[in-house]
């Protein structure tokens, strides 16, 4: 039971002194919104880390006027990385409060030792308007 407590706080303190390989991994693509370029859509790339402590930011950004992202960031983990891709946008959303959510998980293919990734995950053109599996609403993202 001691160690069930222990180990998410050694976890937390080692990520947070950055102690472990650095690792890395990229992702691209376009987001749609009823087929026209979804404009300012924010994007982040988290090391997923499943719970055991706060998923880490690896890079975050904006769609640009035709609607493409490109991220790449690395983080420091003893374990391989798990990244994920969130996408937080209005799209067909009319007055709800906060914005829709969803996540696409990165292939452990594209992660890369060291801090720059040698492959970017293509995540393909994504049409916002339609409903993906898990999304829910984040107001503080």
């Amino acid at each position: 039971m001691r160690s069930l407590v222990l180990f998410p706080l050694l976890a937390l303190t080692v990520a947070s002194l950055g102690i472990g390989r650095t690792q890395s991994s990229g992702v691209k693509g376009r987001l749609m919104c009823n087929d026209r370029p979804a404009i300012g859509v924010k994007v982040k790339l988290y090391d997923d880390d499943r719970g055991i402590d706060p998923d880490d930011l690896m890079a975050d950004g904006k769609t640009n006027a035709d609607g493409y992202f490109d991220l790449k960031g690395y983080t420091s983990e003893f374990t391989p990385i798990d990244p994920k891709l969130n996408i937080y946008h209005d799209c067909e959303d009319g007055i709800k409060p906060c914005q829709r959510k969803f996540t696409i998980l990165i292939p452990d293919s594209y992660i890369t030792q060291g801090e720059t990734p040698r492959k970017i995950y293509d995540a393909g053109q994504i049409q916002l308007a339609g409903a993906f599996p898990g999304e829910s609403r984040d107001c503080i993202n």
